[in-house]
């Protein structure tokens, strides 16, 4: 059975142990892909994405140890969406002037950088993703494959009940019941992690 994941606000606490690998890996492997999303879809390319990660991380890494939870000001995540915007920001301007066409598209790309409100319903979405994907990985250990197939082909896939039954070889009632049991493992494990800020 895996352990129950940190809650943001402890893991955050704990990234200040910059040796903590497990932390940083947790980390990491939830927030990662945000920011290389988040850099895409303001127009990066997958080598600019990928300094722009490591920029925002390095930025983490060397001022987490000043951030505190406090109710007055931002939360992590636009903290962390601040900092991403900036380094993107910082990206786009350095683009060389003939890499730029110097056009109205070029300036909205600029601009749209400035939506923070935009930017951390993007991160909030895509961190939701990645916070049932990460739990996902940890919940499909403590199940039987059979149990997580009938989860995952009708919660995940959206199949009917009664497809999904006849794939597996199982009663319909069963596939209701396995999906249930992991939905309520993954809720718990979702809510331990929402637990913080």
């Amino acid at each position: 059975m895996t352990e129950s994941p940190e809650t943001r606000l402890s893991l955050i606490v704990r990234l200040k142990d910059r040796r903590d690998r497990e932390a940083w890996g947790e980390f990491l492997e939830i927030y990662r892909p945000l920011v290389y999303r988040l850099a895409l879809a303001k127009g990066l390319q997958h080598a600019d994405a990928e300094d722009v990660v490591q920029q925002v991380f390095g930025s983490v890494a060397r001022a987490v140890d000043r951030w505190r939870p406090d109710a007055e000001r931002a939360r992590f995540r636009t903290w962390l969406t601040t900092i991403a915007r900036n380094a993107i920001v910082n990206a786009l301007s350095r683009r060389s002037p003939d890499q730029c066409s110097g056009d109205t598209a070029e300036r909205d790309l600029l601009a749209a950088c400035a939506d923070d409100s935009a930017e951390s319903q993007m991160l909030l979405v895509e961190s939701r993703r990645e916070v049932f994907q990460w739990a996902a990985r940890r919940v499909r250990e403590e199940f039987e494959p059979q149990t997580w197939n009938a989860f995952w082909l009708t919660a995940v896939e959206g199949r009917e009940i009664a497809d999904a039954a006849a794939a597996l070889g199982k009663q319909p009632g069963a596939v209701y019941a396995a999906r249930s049991r992991v939905m309520r493992r993954l809720r718990q494990i979702v809510l331990e992690w929402q637990n913080s800020e």
